[in-house]
């Protein structure tokens, strides 16, 4: 009988089913972690866009590439530039993930 025999056999003893609230806290923090990550790229790309739709509105040029390829540049150089935090709160929030996971499948 080997270890993951044990284990296996002592895994409906050991772990405990999650609850309504676990779920909405998991929920909610994910909902927080998607606006941490994307949030600042987006407000870039909007705020970007309605510069260049007044200027273009200014100066009646109405050219497609002049909104789309300023646009592309900053949001390309945002997400470069916050890469490191994107990384980071992924990663916490993995970790916290994974930590509640063990916690549950441990009976804690």
């Amino acid at each position: 009988m080997g270890y993951d025999s044990v284990f296996f056999s002592l895994a409906p003893i050991l772990s405990r089913p999650m609850n309504e609230a676990e779920v909405i806290e998991i929920c909610r923090e994910a909902i927080i972690v998607m606006l941490k990550v994307s949030g600042p790229v987006l407000l870039v790309g909007l705020v970007v866009g309605v510069l260049i739709s007044l200027v273009q509105t200014i100066t009646q040029i109405q050219e497609m590439t002049l909104a789309f390829i300023p646009k592309m540049v900053c949001i390309f150089a945002v997400t470069i530039w916050l890469f490191p935090f994107m990384m980071a709160t992924l990663g916490g929030f993995t970790k916290s993930l994974t930590d509640r996971i063990v916690q549950i499948g441990m009976g804690g």
